[in-house]
């Protein structure tokens, strides 16, 4: 199946702290289908932590994380 067929969601979670990225971003996916890419940008330091262990649980694969010059993390989750 080509990757095509994946949608591609996009979630802005920057200026809210901890729990609240990760409860967005679980909220999001649950709403998306299997393969789905959901994209989150977020600023809070702990939100690499939250959402490494958010995939682990979840199921889901963490396929990238970057970080810009202004502290904005941006991940790019493919949901189980």
């Amino acid at each position: 199946m080509s990757n095509d067929s994946y949608n591609d969601v996009s979630l802005d979670a920057t200026g809210l702290k901890c729990p609240l990225p990760v409860l967005k971003a679980r909220r999001q996916i649950a709403a998306m289908d299997s393969g789905d890419i959901l994209m989150v940008r977020a600023d809070d330091p702990a939100a690499p932590l939250d959402f490494a262990h958010f995939c682990e649980v979840g199921g889901h694969t963490l396929m990238e994380q970057s970080e810009d010059d202004h502290g904005v993390i941006s991940f790019r989750i493919r949901k189980a």
